[in-house]
């Protein structure tokens, strides 16, 4: 029986990782489209088929699925907001189509039209959490550090400021001390946003991450790992309020181990 094949278009991370060594773990035949200068070299060895795409060139990418038989799309990992607005980056005639024919360039708008593309060509864009359940964040406490009520104010505050931007679908992260908003996430992404807010606060800065109200688990789902804690570390932030049952927390026992060893309580809620 010959295998089910499954594409995946790669960014950053440890989430394409292991997102691959789970789909090949249940006997998925995976084609890996990466992100040239987002995705990490080390999943050619993790993947059946590999190829490597500049940001727009979704022709190629479309031709390179059709080749291999691809029916069904996850997406996994960040693409750097630097290799969307590099200088010199030219978008093929698909990806200019898409770009002129959208509303604004918010995530989710740029996300939902490429997956009706995706449809379009016959290829289905899936929950990128299938396979990766067991990796969601339960709820509780996770480190041997319990958070304050000032640190629990914070999270409180800083969830209903997360929600609301994201429902305006502007980020998912804010950095927040004794109610003061430090730090909003826009496109720069989670670790970017977290040294912003936190070298504000010096020290003891909380960091909230969210989903946003109605999430699409086809993209763009709130992940943690193991850098998001070692950026953290750097900036002296004091605790991490996630999402329970909505964050997947890449890594989790290295999490707990950095975050333990630095004082740094762990909240999904």
């Amino acid at each position: 029986m010959d295998k089910k094949i499954l594409g995946l278009i790669a960014g950053n991370g440890k989430f394409p990782l292991l997102f691959a060594q789970k789909a090949k773990s249940r006997g998925y035949s995976v084609v890996a489209a990466a992100i040239r200068g987002d995705t990490s070299f080390a999943l050619k060895f993790l993947v059946d088929k590999f190829a490597r795409f500049k940001v727009g060139e979704l022709k190629k990418l479309f031709a390179f699925f059709a080749r291999q038989g691809v029916r069904e799309v996850i997406m996994a990992g960040q693409v750097d907001p630097d290799n969307l607005f590099e200088k010199n980056v030219v978008f093929d005639k698909e990806f200019q189509k898409i770009f002129d024919a959208i509303r604004d360039r918010k995530a989710d708008t740029i996300f939902s039209a490429i997956a009706d593309k995706l449809q379009s060509q016959g290829i289905r864009l899936v929950d990128s959490t299938f396979l990766l359940k067991e990796y969601l964040a339960p709820k509780g406490t996770l480190t041997q550090r319990a958070p304050t009520e000032r640190e629990l104010d914070d999270i409180e505050f800083g969830r209903n400021i997360a929600k609301a931007m994201g429902g305006l679908d502007v980020g998912q992260t804010v950095v927040v001390k004794e109610k003061a908003i430090l730090a909003i996430e826009a496109m720069e992404g989670t670790d970017r946003t977290i040294a912003r807010g936190a070298g504000i606060a010096r020290d003891g800065a909380v960091v909230v991450k969210m989903s946003k109200p109605n999430q699409d688990l086809r993209f763009d789902v709130p992940v943690v790992g193991p850098r998001t804690l070692q950026t953290m570390i750097r900036a002296r932030a004091r605790c991490l309020g996630i999402e329970a049952g909505k964050t997947l927390l890449i890594d989790r026992d290295r999490c707990v181990r950095l975050a333990n060893k630095a004082g740094i309580c762990i909240v999904a809620a």
